[in-house]
């Protein structure tokens, strides 16, 4: 059995765009129900009415820096349905165009195919958070401009995507690191994203609200990075091990979760050094993407949206190897099943919240010994190449 192009050559990106059809369809017939769109006009309304922003004692409800709150006011004078709409579109848009640069990026005479196959592979993991509305979405796309922007040292470009990135979640703050990290001379740049998102909220309400507001931000960013406790259940890797009840103590995933960090670190870095300029942008957001996921205390089912896309692109680029049909046909089945397991409320809770770190590290982890072995080898310039 193969995958042949004309199948693919455009039938999974329109089950991608038609399916957030739907999605939008669904938010306008009911703006509340399976969103978290909600959340977001509550930091708003709270903003605007001087209200505190957090709930440090339970960590829960709104998570994002005051500068969300101030910038999400337009999209809630549109009201629930407008505004929900164009917050919909705006995550939509920056991911599909974000992976659609990727693929203008790797190149070849095959980019229709190559983007419509990852679109599919990646639609089942992906499509809740798009249902929800989730800042994970825009946050996903930001971070991928944000790593093709440094990787070709764009300045202006890293500014304005590490600004929306760290505005649409907090973690953003890994990818930003990386890439300082890979373009020290972008420091300046990325640190300057970091101070006016932090600045932007003085200039609409008082100094002492916005300072009162900090003070609660950081305590909840300190607390959910030592002891995500309370109503919320992660889903990263400790999930497995507390779901089957040989719970980690929190020193132990800690040091995990630091020396993970490391060797995200050093794999982006030879990343950047061995592969081809082209295809080396994937492989880095691909690790980072899965390190934010899978080692992010605060990561939930939905949050691994993030690295599906990424993955979904790299499955299709090991589909054009001549070899390796096994671990493809296995790569695109897991990562395409695991978004599978919530369709059915008992199927969701057989596998929530531990299946879904295990079939993404997998899949991740199998992709990146891949692009390590492809070393400075570059992808097929020109020519048919059969999918099967």
């Amino acid at each position: 059995m193969t995958v042949t192009k004309p199948v693919f050559d455009r039938l999974g990106f329109w089950l991608w765009v038609g399916s957030f059809l739907i999605v939008l369809g669904l938010a306008l017939w009911s703006p509340n129900a399976r969103s978290v769109v909600h959340i977001y006009r509550h930091g708003s309304e709270a903003f605007l009415s001087g209200q505190p922003l957090y709930q440090v004692e339970v960590a829960m409800g709104y998570l994002y820096a005051p500068a969300f709150a101030v910038l999400y006011v337009p999209l809630l004078k549109l009201g629930p349905y407008l505004g929900d709409v164009l917050w919909h579109m705006l995550g939509f848009g920056a991911l599909t165009f974000a992976a659609m640069r990727q693929v203008r990026k790797v190149g070849g005479e095959e980019q229709t195919w190559l983007l419509s196959f990852g679109l599919f592979l990646a639609l089942p993991v992906s499509l809740a958070a798009l249902r929800n509305g989730q800042a994970t979405i825009l946050l996903t796309g930001a971070c991928w401009f944000l790593t093709l922007s440094a990787l070709e040292g764009r300045r202006a470009e890293c500014f304005f995507w590490a600004m929306l990135a760290i505005i649409a979640k907090p973690t953003a703050i890994i990818m930003l690191l990386l890439a300082g990290a890979l373009r020290p001379r972008l420091i300046p740049a990325l640190a300057l994203a970091v101070l006016v998102v932090l600045v932007i909220p003085y200039g609409f309400a008082s100094t002492d609200y916005i300072n009162a507001q900090y003070h609660d931000f950081f305590r909840l960013l300190t607390s959910m990075t030592v002891d995500p406790t309370g109503p919320f259940v992660p889903a990263d890797f400790t999930a497995p091990f507390t779901r089957f009840g040989v719970p980690i103590p929190e020193s132990m995933a800690t040091i995990v979760r630091v020396v993970a960090g490391l060797l995200t670190l050093w794999l982006v870095l030879q990343f950047d050094r061995r592969l081809d300029s082209n295809l080396g942008g994937l492989a880095v957001f691909l690790a980072a993407a899965c390190y934010m996921c899978v080692f992010n205390p605060r990561v939930e089912q939905n949050t691994y949206a993030m690295v599906a896309v990424p993955a979904g692109l790299s499955i299709a680029l090991l589909w054009q190897e001549k070899g390796a049909v096994i671990t493809r046909w296995l790569l695109a089945a897991l990562l395409f099943v695991t978004g599978l397991t919530s369709v059915d409320s008992r199927l969701h809770d057989l596998f929530h919240p531990w299946f879904r770190p295990i079939g993404v590290s997998i899949v991740a982890c199998l992709l990146i010994g891949w692009f390590w072995t492809r070393g400075r080898q570059k992808m097929p310039a020109g020519g048919a190449v059969a999918h099967g």
